[in-house]
């Protein structure tokens, strides 16, 4: 199903099998033109499933979507999104052909230089780095000017650097009323979206504002050197953070987007009641 420009991208109540592995359960999830949606879990949580869905791959089992055109998608997949044996120009030209896009080389040139990578378009998209085959890739899938934009852990691995410039290309998207939804494994990125999708096990777990899911947890968070029960605890950096969920309030930290989202796993792991 496709909805009119400027609306509410909308995946309701989808579900996915493979076989009979049930990688998506009843998953809802809104994502509003200019704005960001974050997708967050573990591996085997089913971001990637969902976001092939967004992008109209034609993978759920049984729900419903409303999406723009086809033509109106611009997706960056988890691995590749680029031809290897395309310079970096031809893969923009590719992608112009594909859409029959006319005046469009100053848009590309455009977004090469947001990426930093406008200096080596005769490079075959083989010979560059991943990052800045990464940001080849988005720049390619922002071309169209999408109406939706869907990023699946665009920034994984990538330099710093790297993940600066892509978010910059990713705000000019926002700007311009493009609704987008990115998974990414850097919590840090997602406490910069609109809104974030925990997934666990095929399921949404919570979907909220960053700052409404953090403050959400139950119970509080302390900061050690060692914990009292590794069960309900986990490494950051040198040191410990520990979910203490009931009883006595003990002094503690506010809770971050993942202390938010551990806490919840293990709950919906079954470590608490």
């Amino acid at each position: 199903m496709t909805a009119r420009a400027g609306a509410t991208w909308r995946v309701d109540d989808v579900t996915v099998h493979y076989g009979s592995v049930r990688a998506l359960d009843a998953v809802c999830l809104d994502v509003e033109p200019g704005a960001v949606h974050a997708v967050i879990g573990g591996d085997g949580a089913g971001k990637t499933t969902l976001l092939r869905v967004l992008a109209g791959l034609g993978v759920a089992s049984s729900g419903g979507v409303t999406l723009p055109p086809q033509a109106r998608i611009g997706y960056v997949p988890a691995s590749g999104g680029v031809f290897g044996d395309l310079s970096v120009d031809e893969n923009m030209a590719f992608v112009a052909d594909v859409h029959r896009l006319r005046g469009w080389t100053s848009r590309a040139a455009e977004l090469l230089a947001a990426s930093g990578i406008d200096a080596y378009g005769n490079r075959l998209a083989r010979q560059l780095s991943g990052g800045q085959r990464r940001k080849l890739a988005g720049s390619m899938a922002m071309l169209p000017e999408p109406s939706l934009l869907v990023l699946d852990e665009v920034t994984t691995g990538v330099d710093p650097v790297s993940r600066v410039e892509l978010w910059r290309l990713v705000a000019s998207a926002v700007a311009a009323g493009t609704g987008v939804v990115v998974a990414t494994t850097y919590l840090d990125e997602a406490e910069r979206a609109e809104r974030v999708t925990l997934l666990h096990r095929g399921r949404v777990l919570v979907s909220d504002a960053p700052l409404a899911v953090s403050a959400a947890v139950p119970g509080s968070i302390t900061v050690d050197d060692q914990p009292t029960d590794r069960s309900l605890a986990w490494r950051h950096g040198r040191r410990w953070h520990q979910w203490h969920p009931g009883g006595v309030a003990r002094p503690g930290r506010r809770p971050t987007l993942e202390d938010a989202a551990i806490v919840l796993e293990l709950r919906a792991e079954g470590r608490v009641a």
